[in-house]
């Protein structure tokens, strides 16, 4: 690889509004290569006991967004799909009443060679006022009006997927400030406050999830959202701390990782600035949160994906567990999914989080979840036949 690509895909921008534990390395696949092979329907686990409605619903909120773009516009580098090659299925996808023959009618199965890994995330709630006050002090910031988000696939058809952020100084896009910049202060002044909450830690989670709902002190709830990303690499402090001995490796999830930081107040911030991926928010109003792509989120069936391998509005086959810790026993997770999302360690072809929505136990879910997944991308059969098999 040149050496101007390595630089360039060194400072790409994947934190679009969630992230996940990656806590090992993505199972041993290259890490610029999809491979799949068409199978059919009858290949995929399970796949006559998945109820697909909500995931016809979540790929008709894509449809949306797909719809929105040029027919020839390429979606992604990785499977060459077209805005175009999607206009069949979410012209049927409006008016079918069956989803499953939906799903069998339009699409072709592409079973992934490898296996990959599956993370959660999910929609906290916080405590929180929009004045600060004795016991609110620390602030959610709006996105500062000099940050620049730059999609480079609209420069390089090969880096789509691929983002960077900074601010332009003198004619050059420079780095933002890291987060422990932000935090001691670098934008005070400049009146971005939009809300302020309670306790640090959360706020901290709630950068790492991208999106959540605030209950005022003063009455009300307020949902909360991505607004941009410093464009600094996001950094798992759940790995410092196994480097320091104080988890073990099976013992990470976000709620030991929470439990530490409060516990250890002294180090818990220079920890957190170890993460120099700092998160921009905005008050949402309507359906949300939203993902990467625009689109509202559906608990369960919404998937946050690398871009650059897997186009938004794909939908996706995971055969998959889910967490023996946060069920009491361990559970088959074999369902459809849409792409929707990414997130900050959400790299690799094969790398996902599934959205479980809000509450306790969507909360128990994303914190564990840390699961090997087969996958199948379901490729439109307009796109199928002309890519035929991909390895």
């Amino acid at each position: 690889m040149p050496a101007w690509r390595v630089i360039l895909v060194a400072g790409v921008l994947l934190a679009l509004g969630v992230v996940a534990w990656q806590l090992t390395p993505p199972p041993a696949l290259p890490p610029t290569a999809l491979r799949l092979s068409a199978v059919p329907f009858a290949t995929l686990p399970a796949w006559p006991g998945d109820g697909l409605a909500e995931a016809l619903g979540a790929f008709k909120r894509s449809c949306a967004r797909i719809a929105s773009r040029p027919p020839t516009q390429a979606l992604n580098a990785a499977l060459k799909l077209t805005a175009g090659d999607f206009a069949d299925a979410c012209a049927a996808a409006a008016t079918t009443a069956e989803p499953r023959g939906f799903f069998e009618a339009h699409f072709q199965p592409f079973a992934a060679r490898g296996s990959g890994l599956l993370t959660g995330y999910y929609e906290p709630l916080l405590v929180g006022a929009r004045a600060p006050g004795e016991t609110v002090t620390v602030p959610l910031l709006r996105r500062p009006p000099d940050l620049v988000s730059v999609d480079l696939g609209r420069f390089r058809e090969s880096l789509s997927g691929e983002r960077i952020a900074g601010r332009v100084e003198r004619g050059e896009l420079v780095p933002y400030a890291t987060r422990q910049e932000i935090v001691g202060r670098a934008l005070a002044g400049r009146e971005l406050e939009l809300l302020y909450v309670a306790d640090p830690v959360e706020a901290f989670f709630l950068q790492i999830q991208g999106s959540g709902r605030i209950r005022l002190a003063e009455g009300g709830e307020v949902a909360v959202g991505y607004a941009g990303q410093n464009g600094h690499p996001y950094f798992a402090i759940g790995r410092e701390l196994i480097r320091r001995g104080v988890l073990r490796p099976q013992q990470v999830s976000q709620q030991s990782i929470r439990a530490w930081l409060k516990a250890n107040p002294s180090e818990a911030e220079a920890v957190m600035n170890l993460n120099r991926s700092f998160v921009f928010f905005r008050e949402l109003t309507g359906e949300g949160p939203l993902g990467a792509e625009g689109s509202a989120l559906t608990p369960g069936r919404s998937l946050a994906v690398d871009a650059k391998f897997v186009p938004y509005g794909l939908p996706v086959y995971l055969d998959s567990t889910l967490p023996a810790t946060a069920l009491g026993q361990a559970a088959a997770l074999r369902r459809l999914l849409i792409a929707q999302d990414t997130g900050g360690a959400i790299r690799g072809p094969l790398r996902g989080d599934v959205f479980f929505g809000a509450g306790a136990e969507a909360e128990a879910l994303a914190g564990h979840m840390k699961q090997p997944a087969r996958w199948f991308l379901l490729l439109p059969k307009a796109a199928a036949a002309r890519l035929g098999r991909l390895d």
